[in-house]
């Protein structure tokens, strides 16, 4: 069995110039750090054209499932293309801080340098660009159009507009498409950039023997193009307003649970269908990662069904999901496909069962194993427990950094943590690298660590904090700060622990 290791990092967190990582040049040197690492994967963060407007612009709540976020469009290679000017990029303001996002000035300024790209850039003429809308017509024509129309009624939530495009009446649809051509024209022309530099970054990946790992929610957002084109597939009234939201339920870290606001999938009409939403879903994901992990991967068990009007989530209540037939359909029609199952959260046995019939590693998290209360260490995530189906995480996006969980834990956590290690010297600043040689040493097949984790960053570079607004999705790398001499650190800690990529070592 080969094991192998990787490193989980938005692409937003690249330190690219202009506000945000995208697929520029700082995207090409992270994969050649990677493959000096020894690394197999680059998992990254979903790609989705977040939702402005919805807190902190979580990439886990985008206007569509299928589109790409205009943000990650490198304007380094708009200037290479001759349809922008670099003089006209460096006088943009992209925020104050390189170390974060600021995600107003993105929406004000990243996109007026767009909308530029494409008045100049004659895309009419394009052949590839008719030839990527006819192949992508299944999905680009809403999306298109939804965004053209969010600019229209100034960014309302579709829930509020005119009854007749509300509901997607075929006659709104082709009026609004007339009267706003070149605005749809515009979304069409963003995706078709997207989709020309991510491929050609995930080809020099692969080229590198870089595998992406990408992420999917299982959700979609409540005011987005999936809902507003196909509102059968969703628990929606007649007027196309939610009757039941995701959440989950109340818990020792929220009395009053948690409300995502998610619509609910209809799932008996997604089996009508052959669930073939979902289908093309996955197909898609697919071409766009050699390796998917769903998020929320129990919501296909049960979900926490709460009505769409509840001040809470404790009126919530859970229903059955599709189960395997879900994956059975997958089987059937795509083949052997390559699915990293997110089941965190309340295990249940049906859980289990699922996640053990679908094929799918699982994930363990190393700080979930810590519970001072555990004298019996049967803790699904002590690595004593793990089977080799299984990838392994120190935390993920949702999580602390390892050095600043370790840092706020209680003198008895810690004890634990040193007596299961058996290590009483090592200084306390220091733990996160033991920790890390754990996971490395499990016998996981799989095992990635996030970047700020192998820098030693406190909680000052966390990702996302679950349950707060206004500083989530913003943390980025400096210049610089990943090293050749941490790369070569890794290559010693891949070799070491039999999880080196070997097809980079063998040329």
């Amino acid at each position: 069995m080969n094991r192998y290791a990787g490193v989980l990092m938005s692409v937003t967190s690249l330190p690219s110039p202009y506000g945000i990582g995208c697929f520029d040049g700082a995207a090409y040197a992270f994969v050649d750090w990677l493959a000096k690492a020894g690394q197999r994967y680059w998992q990254i963060l979903p790609l989705g054209a977040t939702a402005y407007g919805l807190p902190d612009n979580s990439p886990y709540q985008a206007y569509s499932a299928f589109a790409g976020s205009p943000y990650l469009i490198s304007l380094e290679t708009l200037i290479g293309e001759g349809v922008l000017t670099r003089e006209e990029c460096d006088a943009v303001d992209f925020g104050s801080d390189p170390a974060k996002i600021d995600f107003d000035k993105l929406h004000e300024n990243r996109l007026a340098l767009l909308h530029k790209a494409y008045e100049r850039s004659n895309i009419a003429q394009d052949g590839g660009f008719h030839a990527f809308c006819a192949d992508n017509a299944w999905w680009l024509d809403d999306y298109a159009l939804f965004m053209a129309l969010k600019t229209f009624f100034r960014e309302a939530p579709f829930q509020s507009w005119p009854k007749d495009i509300r509901m997607h009446w075929d006659f709104a649809v082709d009026y609004y498409n007339r009267e706003l051509y070149f605005d749809v024209e515009f979304h069409k022309y963003l995706q078709y950039k997207f989709a020309q530099q991510w491929s050609q970054l995930k080809a020099y990946a692969n080229a590198r023997h870089i595998r992406i790992v990408g992420d999917i929610p299982i959700y979609v957002s409540p005011d987005g193009a999936d809902v507003w084109a196909h509102p059968d597939l969703f628990q929606l009234n007649s007027e196309n307003q939610p009757t039941a939201i995701a959440g989950c339920p109340p818990d020792a870290f929220a009395a009053d649970g948690q409300v995502w606001g998610n619509p609910l999938y209809r799932w008996e009409r997604h089996r009508e269908t052959g669930y073939a939403w979902w289908m093309s879903r996955m197909w898609y994901s697919f071409k766009l990662y050699d390796i998917v992990r769903i998020d929320h991967f129990r919501g296909f068990d049960e979900y926490f069904s709460i009505p769409a009007d509840a001040a809470n989530a404790r009126a919530g209540h859970w229903e059955k999901g599709p189960g395997m037939e879900l994956f059975d359909t997958m089987h059937w029609q795509l083949g052997e496909v390559n699915v990293i199952a997110e089941d965190l959260g309340l295990l249940t046995d049906s859980v289990r069962a699922l996640v053990q019939a679908s094929g799918c590693p699982n994930m363990k998290v190393l700080q979930f194993a810590i519970d001072p209360e555990d004298t019996t260490a049967s803790n699904d995530y002590w690595p004593h427990n793990y089977n080799t189906h299984c990838v392994v995480y120190t935390g993920t996006h949702d999580n602390p950094t390892l050095a600043g969980w370790y840092a706020g834990l209680d003198e008895a956590s810690r004890r634990q943590v040193r007596d299961y290690l058996g290590d009483a010297f090592t200084p306390d600043a220091q733990m996160y690298k033991v920790l890390i040689r754990l996971a490395l040493r499990s016998v996981a097949k799989d095992c990635i660590i996030p970047i700020q984790d192998y820098l030693g960053l406190g909680n000052e570079a966390r990702m996302n904090q679950p349950g707060t607004v206004g500083f989530n999705w913003r943390w980025r790398l400096a210049p610089g700060q990943v090293t050749d001499a941490l790369a070569d650190e890794l290559m010693a800690l891949t070799k070491r622990t039999g999880r080196v990529n070997w097809d980079i070592l063998n040329g």
